[in-house]
């Protein structure tokens, strides 16, 4: 068995570029920036904080959510997996990429600290408005939808 499950939270390096498919199908690609604080050893030693940049790849539902609510500077979290690809550049040479494909998309902080304009979608919440359940979701079967308030839920949240 094996597993390839990936979480960030971070902020979007730049807008997400969108772009449809045959049949309208949407895929957005954005950069995220994960950082890990700096911090001074027990040696005295300053460790400086670090920042990785990640690709991230959304299809179709989460490609527009992606497209109307998602800016540069906007925090979010991600659940995903990995995947590398390789191509071959205009030189000939073989170049690989490492890109985060997202099943889940939260947006993270307060309305006013997302710099995402306009209201929210029916359905779709910031953690201030309602609770965590209250998520765009990829899943398939809900191609589109968001998840709602699940009674049988005993979260406390």
């Amino acid at each position: 068995m094996s597993v390839n499950k990936v979480i960030l939270v971070g902020n979007v390096g730049k807008d997400p570029e969108v772009r449809y498919l045959d049949n309208d199908v949407a895929v957005a690609n954005f950069p995220l920036a994960t950082t890990e604080r700096g911090y001074t050893a027990r040696n005295g030693q300053e460790i400086p904080e670090r920042t990785e940049w990640h690709n991230i790849v959304a299809w179709r539902g989460l490609a527009k959510i992606a497209e109307s609510y998602i800016k540069k500077g906007t925090q979010i979290f991600i659940e995903g997996k990995i995947r590398t690809r390789s191509y071959d550049d205009k030189d000939g040479i073989k170049r690989y990429m490492t890109e985060v494909f997202a099943d889940n998309i939260q947006l993270l902080g307060r309305k006013s600290d997302n710099p995402a304009s306009g209201d929210s979608p029916a359905g779709m919440t910031t953690p201030q408005q309602q609770p965590a359940q209250n998520t765009p979701t990829s899943n398939p079967a809900q191609e589109d939808t968001f998840l709602g308030n699940d009674e049988t839920d005993d979260l406390p949240f």
